[in-house]
């Protein structure tokens, strides 16, 4: 069967999505479409230049016999800044205060495509970082990180705060909350992190770093490492444990008695600089 060019590219476009971070030989599409290698690469070509000035994404060629291309999910400045600036808008809505100055965001984490731009926003501040997993904590960092993991290709590892039967051996330690000081436990099968993995940390709402810097204590009993630290909403904090992360958003202040929130950009942009360069040149 013959397939026209327009086929192939939407073909191959689709399939480029369905498989972000993973090499992808120029066989394989030549043998899917019955075309040369030469015209295969012209429709890369194409698709790579579409991706990059819809602020889609990007191609990576690998040459040699082994080679191929790799997608990598990115975001434009433009785009980032639209995004961010429209859930700040929605968390300052007052009706989301509860008792006890807390904010209500369950709905935008049950979101389908608010939770797919916080994770393609996320996934491409780590785009040039080999992760192996995402770590998060049960339960609301969850949607998170498994729309992180779905632009990055990789396995979602969650931690809870008691051992379940069906998830076999676990390993279980003590860290102090940052913000209660209260000590507290993690439990995280032994199963669900191969020894020296580079793991991206998420957490949806960050006060002191506590429950953070008890992953990172986690990760040592697998031998692992950080391969960074993304967070929905950081909290105004003093004293905060842990100081190299990416946010999207800064709770600043909540006034409970004038129903009152205030919300500002996170360090996004200015942990995540050279990249947005890169992507507006």
């Amino acid at each position: 069967m013959k397939f026209r060019r327009s086929e192939r590219i939407i073909d191959m476009t689709y399939y480029l999505l369905e498989h972000p971070h993973q090499l992808v030989s120029l066989t394989l599409f030549a043998e899917r479409f019955g075309s040369a290698k030469s015209s295969i690469s012209e429709d890369l070509a194409i698709i790579k230049e579409t991706f990059e000035k819809r602020g889609i994404g990007t191609l990576q060629t690998v040459p040699g016999a082994a080679g191929g291309v790799k997608f990598y999910s990115r975001v434009n400045e433009q785009s980032a800044k639209d995004f961010i600036v429209d859930l700040c808008r929605q968390i300052e809505n007052p009706e989301r205060l509860l008792p006890g100055g807390y904010l209500y965001i369950m709905d935008l984490l049950g979101h389908p495509r608010i939770m797919n731009h916080v994770g393609k926003l996320l996934a491409s501040a780590y785009a040039g970082e080999k992760i192996d997993a995402i770590m998060t904590v049960a339960a609301k960092g969850i949607p998170i990180a498994h729309a992180i993991a779905s632009h990055l290709n990789v396995p979602v590892v969650v931690v809870r705060r008691d051992s379940k039967v069906t998830e076999g051996p676990t390993v279980s330690i003590n860290y102090v909350s940052g913000s209660t000081k209260r000590i507290q436990a993690m439990v995280l099968s032994k199963r669900s992190l191969k020894e020296g993995s580079r793991v991206l940390l998420v957490d949806d709402f960050m006060k002191g770093g506590g429950t953070i810097n008890g992953m990172i204590s986690l990760l040592a009993e697998f031998n692992a490492s950080v391969a960074g630290i993304a967070v929905l909403v950081e909290a105004e904090y003093p004293e905060r444990l842990i100081n190299d992360y990416i946010s999207l958003v800064k709770l600043k202040d909540v006034n409970e008695k004038e129903a009152a929130i205030s919300v500002v950009e996170g360090n996004y942009f200015s942990k995540n600089i050279d990249f947005l360069q890169e992507e507006t040149k």
